[in-house]
């Protein structure tokens, strides 16, 4: 992937995070932290309104990823963040607005998108293009977002609250 590119064109600057997927290393991650970078804005908006908008981030996400990967000529290019970003906001969405959460629902979201535990393996060596790109992280988030409401709703981490 040629960088100019990601900077003259909208779609491949919004699928590489903001330029974030360029990163030489671990591109995922760097997209996942410019996810976390745009969170405090879904804390503003009262939650109907913030998970309307990740619905509408993912639908979109499904044909930006398929798009800008048709014009790479890869199926999943790792430079494509958008699903990161989209699959940390779902892990985070309901929970308390405090680093310490951040923090897990990066660590967590992270694990899952790259372990790609059974059903995220299945559904990310079966279906192609901008759904498959999408589905796995958006699987990813919903299994961290799990975990992590089940630690919080069990009182284990009080320390955090």
């Amino acid at each position: 992937m040629q960088a100019p590119k990601v900077w003259s064109n909208i779609w491949h600057f919004l699928a590489f995070g903001f330029g974030t997927g360029l990163a030489r290393k671990a591109p995922g991650t760097w997209g996942t932290l410019a996810g976390l970078a745009v969170m405090p804005l879904f804390y503003l908006l009262p939650l109907w309104l913030g998970l309307v908008v990740i619905v509408l981030a993912a639908i979109f996400g499904v044909w930006l990823c398929g798009q800008v990967a048709e014009d790479l000529g890869v199926h999943d290019h790792g430079g494509i963040v958008w699903d990161e970003m989209v699959g940390v906001w779902i892990t985070l969405i309901f929970l308390p607005n405090a680093w310490q959460w951040w923090i897990l629902g990066f660590l967590l979201f992270r694990f899952f998108d790259i372990l790609k535990p059974w059903p995220i393996s299945l559904l990310d060596r079966n279906l192609g293009g901008g759904l498959g790109i999408m589905l796995d992280d958006v699987l990813a988030g919903i299994f961290a977002a799990v975990l992590l409401y089940a630690l919080w709703w069990s009182d284990l981490l009080l320390w955090i609250n």
